[in-house]
């Protein structure tokens, strides 16, 4: 496999969707062996400022539909963000991987110097599909991966690094 934008993009971002559907469903077998209600867990959040871990499933599958089109300069499909189980967590996810899955190569690569602006809060931000992929969607995708996965290692759920990675490399 060649070094490409969609190498870099697409299958990466699917991984991270699958570890995440990973850690949601062991902190969700937790909750269940443990006798904890699932909005326990779902509700939680390391701070008083932070998502609480529903949210960051959102933000996560939002950064991920969004990055390629973006990157292609197509209009990505708005999700309501309304998800409140695991069961509707894990519809979003298999949602946003569909979606990703709607790219290939030909849709990507040579997109690199393509530039364009986003609204980011009363901002507007430049970016190329490289510095859109490399500086923004992939350190915000691990940040609220990680979020997540510290929620529910907090909260008692048994996770380590492997589970990080989905339970498999």
């Amino acid at each position: 496999m060649s070094l490409s934008l969609y190498n870099m993009s697409i299958p990466v971002l699917d991984k991270a969707m699958t570890s995440l559907k990973h850690l949601l469903e062991k902190g969700e077998e937790n909750a269940k062996s443990r006798d904890i209600a699932a909005e326990v867990f779902l509700n939680a959040r390391l701070a008083p400022d932070m998502y609480p871990l529903k949210k960051q499933v959102q933000v996560v599958a939002s950064l991920i539909k969004n990055c390629p089109h973006r990157i292609v300069g197509s209009e990505p499909p708005i999700y309501e963000e309304t998800e409140e189980t695991f069961d509707e967590l894990y519809g979003l996810i298999a949602k946003t991987r569909k979606e990703l899955a709607k790219f290939s190569s030909a849709d990507l690569d040579g997109k690199e110097d393509r530039a364009f602006s986003i609204k980011l809060g009363p901002m507007d931000v430049d970016f190329t599909g490289i510095t859109y992929l490399q500086g923004f969607t992939m350190p915000n995708v691990y940040f609220h991966n990680s979020a997540a996965y510290n929620i529910l290692r907090h909260n008692g759920v048994p996770l380590g690094k492997f589970d990080f990675f989905g339970g498999t490399l």
